[in-house]
């Protein structure tokens, strides 16, 4: 389980270190971007379904321009999708007046409004793992703190981020321990995963002493100081206006319907 956890860590962050025209945007013009994204989607109202489908085509761009393995961020966005599940389950049973028809069987407002948070939420979190994975989450810190984010909240994040690792890595040798000493399923139960969890908890604790000691020698003021200097350039701004422009013709216009009619036209 936790070598899982660590390799999905690590290749997310190896992911975001690549050489495509999305990771070589700067990240304050992927981060607009992405932001304009999830509060485009979050206005839809909660029986909208059809106007949230044209924008499936900005994380397919972000798949295939940023060169993204699709069935690994799809298996992320499927490990959390509980949440979102969880969230609508019972609009079907709060709301079941019909709102619709579909091939002659009724739908109520209720399944239309799970499907709807379904959508929102598959659409936010897979831009927001494209993010993490084209950018990095070093460089999604260094845009917030570019964008006026306080230096606190930035340098809390970055070393949340960095340290999960260690955390990590630290649960899988005291897990590889207990598996090297537990013969015939012996140290298996709760009590001995609860001891497991205050050793880990008494060497984070001393882990972040230490660390904390060995930065404060070496200078360190508060201040996290990022080796890349990012820049903005033309092709940045374009992105971020065409991506703006779409948002905002994809959400007032009816794209679907649209579609619909131009098809009737070459078919009929």
């Amino acid at each position: 389980m936790f070598d899982n956890a660590y390799f999905n860590l690590g290749y997310l962050d190896t992911l975001s270190y690549g050489n495509t025209v999305i990771h070589r945007l700067d990240p304050r013009a992927k981060l607009l971007a992405t932001l304009a994204f999830i509060v485009t989607i979050v206005s839809f109202p909660k029986h909208e379904i059809t106007g949230l489908l044209p924008f499936l085509l900005f994380p397919v761009l972000l798949f295939s321009l940023g060169d993204i393995p699709a069935k690994f961020i799809l298996k992320k966005v499927l490990y959390v999708s509980s949440f979102a599940v969880f969230i609508g389950v019972f609009n079907p049973l709060f709301d079941r007046q019909t709102a619709t028809s579909f091939f002659g069987l009724s739908v109520s407002g209720g399944w239309i409004s799970f499907l709807s948070i379904m959508l929102k939420f598959f659409l936010t979190i897979t831009v927001a793992l494209l993010l993490i994975a084209t950018t990095s989450f070093p460089g999604v810190c260094h845009a917030l703190q570019k964008m006026g984010m306080p230096e606190i909240f930035v340098s809390q994040l970055l070393f949340l981020y960095r340290y999960i690792f260690v955390l990590v890595e630290e649960a899988m040798k005291i897990v590889r321990a207990r598996d090297m000493r537990s013969f015939g399923g012996r140290g298996l139960g709760v009590k001995p995963a609860i001891n497991l969890f205050g050793t880990l908890f008494l060497r984070t604790v001393e882990r972040a002493e230490r660390v904390y000691q060995a930065m404060l020698s070496r200078g360190f003021t508060g201040r996290l100081n990022t080796p890349r200097t990012y820049c903005l350039t033309i092709a940045d701004a374009l992105f971020v206006c065409l991506t703006i422009f779409f948002l905002y013709l994809f959400r007032t216009q009816d794209i679907v319907g649209f579609m619909g009619r131009v098809s009737m036209r070459v078919l009929g």
